[in-house]
């Protein structure tokens, strides 16, 4: 190759080389800079707020799901254990004081009559005093009536009633818990807090544990943590309630220089966003920018206007939160600054890391022209 070629030939891959050091968007890189978020904010002619995020913030997007139960659980009275009701079941003795009983084979001092049971109607039937109303009614009650009904065929009868829990007060429990089954509401598991105690508790992380019940066309959840906090939400359980326990479905993704990039579920009740750094394994020392921490989020209109101070805004609007870790009270805020379902945190590289890749590729862009050069002086 003649002088004056090969010399065109190293300028040519110069050029080439400022090329992609005038051009980031040769660089390979895991996402966009911060310059490109920033392009794409309503003061650029974009369609996304950006705001720095500060204590104010933090206190206006403060919101957690708000899980509990309405009036009708929490007003229901603990139920009487001894009130009978339909399905039921109850276990009888009688005592005559007499050698010929009425229930019994001669000299039987008493008669057992064990797993009666009260009809769909809420009565029972017993020999000699025939059908007796028995839901709504306690063993008591219902041992009185008994009583006055055979006290006319034989003299001073004894009379024991006996409820044994049947299908008229039981509940079942599915899902995360110990032993799931159909449990009977007794004196000892009239609460909702007993009763899955009375179940084996839960088999997730309770601090995730979201405890659903189920009676008739009602329906309330509360998270397992606010139960044993809150012993006011601590509801009276009625026959036929369905209990379900589960884990919370809630979720983050997590992009860019961070130690893990996916999809990330919840691991407590309220996540920071200091929380959900740590728990994708922090920033990536060698590459994250610490000062280009990002949140994108669907922010409902009330809350959007709250962080803008505006009352315009109608309609979920695109925020992005900044946050800036090496501010004074950066790691303060970023411990505040509470992460929702549905969020993406995206953390940036930083800078030295696009400069070093811009190096690289300049180095390996003039390695290239020395190549072609050489290859040209062949000739």
């Amino acid at each position: 190759m003649k002088p004056v070629e090969k010399r065109w030939a190293k300028c040519v891959a110069v050029v080439a080389a400022l090329t992609i050091v005038s051009s980031c968007t040769l660089i390979p890189r895991a996402g966009p800079s911060k310059r490109d978020i920033y392009s794409g904010s309503v003061q650029e002619e974009g369609d996304a707020f950006i705001v720095a995020v500060n204590d104010r913030v933090t206190r206006a997007t403060a919101v957690v799901p708000a899980l509990g139960f309405s009036n009708s659980f929490k007003n229901a009275g603990i139920l009487g254990s001894d009130t009978i009701r339909p399905g039921d079941v109850l276990s009888l003795t009688i005592w005559e004081n007499v050698d010929k009983p009425l229930l019994g084979p001669e000299g039987q001092v008493a008669a057992i009559l064990e797993e009666v049971q009260v009809d769909g109607a809420g009565f029972i039937f017993v020999p000699y005093a025939g059908r007796i109303r028995a839901a709504g009614n306690t063993p008591e009650s219902i041992r009185r009536v008994i009583v006055g009904k055979l006290s006319e065929q034989t003299p001073d009868p004894q009379v024991e009633v006996r409820r044994i829990a049947g299908d008229g007060s039981t509940v079942s429990l599915v899902g995360s818990i110990g032993a799931q089954g159909v449990y009977p509401i007794e004196r000892p598991t009239r609460t909702l807090s007993t009763m899955m105690a009375k179940a084996g508790g839960v088999t997730i992380t309770p601090e995730i544990a979201q405890v659903t019940v189920l009676r008739g066309e009602a329906r309330g959840q509360i998270w397992l943590q606010d139960l044993y906090e809150n012993p006011q939400l601590d509801i009276a359980l009625r026959g036929g309630d369905r209990i379900l326990v589960e884990e919370d479905t809630r979720a983050f993704t997590a992009l860019g220089a961070t130690g893990t990039q996916s999809r990330v579920n919840f691991q407590t009740k309220d996540m920071s966003a200091l929380e959900a750094i740590a728990q994708v394994g922090g920033i990536l020392a060698n590459q994250g920018d610490p000062t280009g921490v990002f949140i994108f989020r669907n922010e409902p209109a009330e809350i959007s206007n709250d962080v803008l101070g505006r009352k315009d805004l109608q309609g979920a609007q695109r925020m992005v939160y900044v946050l800036d870790l090496r501010q004074p009270n950066g790691m303060f805020v970023a411990r505040d600054f509470v992460v929702r379902d549905g969020d993406t945190l995206y953390v940036t590289e930083a800078p030295i890391t696009t400069w070093d890749k811009t190096i690289a590729s300049l180095t390996g862009t003039l390695t290239s022209a020395d190549t072609i050069g050489s290859l040209g002086g062949l000739n």
